[in-house]
């Protein structure tokens, strides 16, 4: 039996599988009726995507240095002297530089996972002069 051999071929075909099954049950919620293309547009637009208070500091790291590597994300507002670097936590840094990569990568729940260290949250994370992107 080709499986038992080599069991290794169906993980991408689980991975698949699953991430299919997600897709469907999220496109599913909206429900049915005239004004889904509004809900949906709403929902995308009221969504950020902020590090999780569990994650380490080495995994916000990465974060940061993975989102602000990429085209379409200015991480300018977390260095010093910009709106979003006190305080000056990976948690802070991260949050922000997560969500701007969320941001430009479309908002799909897939672009806030970060390797599981990321959520979509609906409450603005804006505070006093840090102001996160919609």
């Amino acid at each position: 039996m080709v499986i038992a051999k080599y069991p290794s071929v169906c993980l991408p075909l689980a991975f698949a599988l699953l991430l299919c099954l997600a897709v469907s049950t999220e496109s599913q919620s909206y429900g049915h009726g005239g004004n889904q293309d509004q809900i949906r547009a709403d929902d995308v637009q009221s969504r950020w995507c902020i590090a999780k208070p569990s994650a380490y500091n080495f995994e916000l790291l990465r974060n940061i240095d993975y989102s602000c590597g990429q085209n379409g994300v200015d991480c300018g507002q977390i260095q010093p002297g910009g709106g979003c670097f006190r305080p000056d936590t990976a948690f802070g840094h991260a949050s922000y530089a997560m969500n701007l990569f969320f941001k430009a990568a479309g908002k799909h729940p897939w672009d806030c996972h970060f390797n599981g260290t990321g959520i979509v949250v609906t409450q603005d994370p804006s505070f006093g002069t840090c102001t996160y992107p919609l």
